[in-house]
């Protein structure tokens, strides 16, 4: 009696393993690079939200800001683990696309975070900040501050790289529109003729790329008085290259982020005025919608009018100009990131 009990017990046993050995549903995280503070906050976002869910996270990034092929080898990876949903920041938003591609054949949820791919639709769907509105925010920041000053102004333009990623476009257009600089095709930088921009030069998104874009502008004009940067790490580096050439305190900047460095350097004076979005939103959001699509195979829906799914963006100054909606450095400090 004895040894049928436990033949029954563990034939029993045997049954209950693979249950609790049941793999749980993977999902991928690819940002662009594993430093910035603004991917560091994704990422966050993203593996609190898995393990809320009971979902497996697992993550990859490019080298360096522009790095498609780690990229696409991670989006491989993640084909190869049966990955139910990728969220990914492109580096390159359009060479990535035929991997993307394979991915969503695989019937794998693709969602790109912060830059969309191109085009678009490429992915199942972008939850991001409107990043043209957020340009043209501290755009029309910087010509309300400037007031009369504006219309003869010295810009320089200190962009991510000259791929013409999405993100990069927005930005820097949304900021020359915001500005009142006519612009030639809103999806494309540098073709415009607007005698007040100096120039432009990649800062590949971090500090160092920041202070040597600004030395070169400087060098062709010592006169620039206003400078646009693709994001806070990018404005840090300009401010030490305006420091070291005794300028710092006759130019005005502004950028894209709302990463509390960058918020911190509102407050210091460092920059004028930023544009803030919300990384560890779009993450834990992302997240959710692939939750949902592994259970009923429903995929996210767009911002009525938009797109994507925008996920707001706040201008952060202790300068607010009048008719533009801002706050202040303190409340941005309340909901910073990094």
């Amino acid at each position: 009696m004895f040894k049928k009990t436990a033949i029954v017990a563990a034939v029993a046993a045997s049954f209950m393993i693979p249950a609790l050995a049941q793999a749980k549903d993977i999902v991928g995280l690819i940002t662009k690079t594993n430093t910035n503070p603004f991917f560091v906050k994704m990422k966050e976002g993203a593996e609190a939200k898995a393990k809320e869910l009971g979902l497996e996270l697992q993550s990859f990034a490019g080298k360096i800001d522009g790095d498609n092929d780690s990229q696409v080898q991670a989006v491989e990876n993640l084909i190869s683990a049966g990955a139910k949903g990728i969220l990914i920041t492109p580096n390159d938003s359009s060479a990535i696309v035929p991997t993307i591609e394979k991915a969503r054949k695989a019937g794998i949820l693709v969602i790109a975070l912060d830059t969309p791919l191109e085009p678009a639709t490429a992915a199942d769907a972008t939850f991001a900040t409107d990043n043209f509105k957020a340009g043209e925010l501290i755009g029309q920041w910087a010509a309300a501050t400037m007031g009369d000053k504006a219309k003869d102004a010295k810009i320089a333009l200190l962009d991510l790289n000259p791929n013409q990623i999405s993100v990069d476009v927005a930005r820097d257009q949304g900021f020359l529109k915001g500005f009142g600089i006519d612009l030639k095709d809103a999806k494309k930088m540098g073709d415009e003729e607007d005698p007040r921009i100096v120039g432009s030069d990649s800062t590949n998104g971090n500090e160092e790329g920041g202070r040597t874009a600004m030395e070169k502008l400087l060098q062709k004009d010592p006169a620039i008085n206003l400078v646009y940067t693709i994001n806070e790490p990018a404005a840090a580096g300009a401010y030490e290259a305006l420091k070291a050439a005794g300028k710092h305190k006759d130019v005005l900047i502004v950028s894209v982020d709302g990463g509390c460095p960058g918020v911190k350097n509102v407050k210091e004076g460092v920059i004028g005025a930023t544009s803030m979005q919300f990384p560890l939103l779009m993450a834990s959001m992302g997240v959710e919608a692939i939750a949902e699509f592994a259970k009923s195979g429903k995929k996210p829906a767009n911002t009525e009018g938009l797109d994507f799914f925008n996920t707001g963006v706040e201008l952060i100054t202790d300068k607010p100009a009048g008719g533009i909606k801002s706050m202040t450095s303190e409340d941005g400090l309340k909901k910073c990131w990094g």
